[in-house]
């Protein structure tokens, strides 16, 4: 278990990595904790699944123009829908990238009470302590 300061605060729980067992980025991340002494969970998105629910709270979280992945070829191959759907509610939305999860910018990285979005180092650093 990794201890983790937010807030001033540490508590002890199990972080959990979001993402697809072949992302280049998520294998770089899960490489990245290990060597911190950090213990993860994998949570991947086409074995494991996704819920809507906590893709809402992602999106009122971090908001979509960091959730979602523009760049890749699942965004494009979305139908212009879905597009616009992602655009509209973070309900509406939710429900396409639990549909599409590739479409979702990897590593989600869940610390409990904070959750980052892609490779971020700099940032897991200052929220984990080993």
């Amino acid at each position: 278990m990794a201890a983790l300061r937010v807030s001033g605060k540490q508590d002890v729980f199990m972080i959990t990595v979001y993402g697809i067992k072949n992302c280049d980025t998520v294998r770089k991340s899960l490489k990245w904790f290990e060597a911190q002494g950090v213990e993860t969970k994998f949570h991947d998105f086409r074995v494991d699944g996704l819920e809507p629910a906590l893709v809402v709270m992602w999106l009122g979280e971090v908001g979509g123009k960091v959730l979602v992945n523009k760049r890749g070829p699942s965004y494009r191959n979305l139908s212009d829908s879905d597009k616009a759907a992602l655009e509209t509610d973070d309900l509406a939305a939710a429900k396409v990238l639990a549909a599409n999860p590739t479409v979702i910018k990897r590593p989600v990285v869940d610390f409990g009470s904070v959750r980052t979005v892609g490779y971020d180092e700099n940032r897991w650093k200052g929220l984990v302590t080993a």
